[in-house]
């Protein structure tokens, strides 16, 4: 790992201990300036597809008369796609991720936020990445933290234990869990590589280093996609949103995958024999955000939902529903007993110190990890 990871690392640990909670609110603060109310009218949302309880949205409309219309993706991929097709138009907010910033400078999708209508001082400093990440030709920021949280490993506590007190990310490959196994194409090959690293199978760093130059990438996947595609028989389900992640370990059979926190999250908080727990080899950390459409119709809708957004109760009410994290300061205060517990089985120990956030993707890594990825699924 190198010293930038090892920063990064360290930086997502602190905003970490600082940024737990979540959300799905009842009473809507009055947190809406009065100019919002007045507007009404309505709101278009591509979002990821668990982001939005229905009680926040309902919470919302009763408080500004605002509709949300909302279209769930369970991808980056989906929303870089619907942008590209439609020419930034259709939608007045997006949600991507924070580290696919390269993926988007140069498209001319996306304009800056005013800030002044942004109360950036609601959200944990360590989170507000987009003055740096997403600001493209010093235009000003075009990106707002909105939620974050992990990849890990979820398991059915009735059918799988693992050899631990942590999982692996090679147990959703390995021959003991054949025909009962689940993740996400691209994802479950970058797990695979963590795996092999810890179990000496690969060198150490390999995952990382592939980060850094298309040479690189292509010797590091080679030989990933290789195992993945002989191991390929163990995989019961490839999931791509979150709904599939629930599905997989209610109703297909799967004992354990390498999923997001939130869905089996939800799960276990609604009583399913369920756990999430970050791996041995670190959990994947990410945050996404808000971002403003280029054709964007509803400006004055856009202020006012950002506004709820960062209100500490709302964020905090909403992830007793969907099960993620909020980087607003003072949300975890609402978000309960169960979300505190819930937090604190799915990153014991260390767990928290070993997370490794999503390194940037430049251009010519997605496009080579969606070749490999496809050789992987075709297979």
């Amino acid at each position: 790992m190198s010293k930038t990871q090892s920063r990064a690392i360290i930086g997502r640990r602190d905003f970490l201990k600082r940024a737990a909670a979540t959300g799905a609110g009842v009473a809507m603060p009055a947190i809406i300036s009065s100019g919002a109310l007045a507007s009404s009218g309505e709101i278009n949302i591509m979002m990821w597809s668990d982001y939005l309880p229905e009680s926040f949205v309902k919470a919302f409309t009763a408080k500004t008369g605002i509709k949300v219309n909302f279209t769930g993706i369970g991808s980056n991929d989906d929303i870089l796609n619907k942008m590209k097709a439609s020419n930034g138009q259709g939608f007045d907010i997006v949600t991507p991720t924070v580290n696919r910033s390269p993926l988007w400078k140069d498209l001319g999708l996306l304009q800056p936020f005013d800030m002044k209508k942004v109360a950036l001082e609601k959200v944990n400093p360590a989170m507000a990445l987009g003055e740096t990440h997403w600001n493209f030709a010093g235009k000003g920021t075009h990106w707002l933290p909105h939620i974050w949280g992990t990849e890990g490993v979820s398991w059915r506590t009735d059918k799988f234990t693992p050899a631990g007190s942590a999982p692996s990310y090679y147990d959703v490959w390995d021959d003991a869990n054949a025909g009962k196994t689940m993740g996400r194409g691209h994802s479950m090959i970058l797990g695979l590589g963590l795996g092999m690293e810890r179990r000496g199978e690969l060198a150490p760093g390999s995952v990382w280093e592939a980060y850094k130059t298309p040479e690189k990438m292509t010797e590091v996947w080679t030989k990933l996609t290789e195992t993945a595609i002989k191991k390929k028989k163990n995989i019961k389900l490839i999931w791509n949103d979150a709904d599939a992640q629930k599905n997989g370990l209610l109703n297909e059979g799967v004992i354990v995958g390498q999923t997001w926190d939130g869905p089996p999250i939800a799960l276990k908080t609604a009583g399913e024999p369920v756990m999430y727990r970050a791996p041995v080899e670190g959990a994947m950390a990410w945050v996404d955000g808000l971002a403003l459409p280029i054709g964007v119709k509803n400006i004055d809708q856009v202020y006012a939902f950002i506004a709820a957004c960062y209100d500490a109760q709302l964020a905090g009410e909403a992830i007793k529903t969907h099960g993620y994290n909020s980087p607003v300061l003072g949300a975890d205060k609402f978000g309960g007993e169960v979300y505190a517990k819930n937090f604190a089985d799915a990153y014991p120990g260390d767990a928290l110190a070993k997370l490794n956030p999503w390194p940037a993707e430049a251009p010519w890594y997605a496009a080579k990890r969606s070749e490999f990825t496809n050789k992987f699924m075709s297979a």
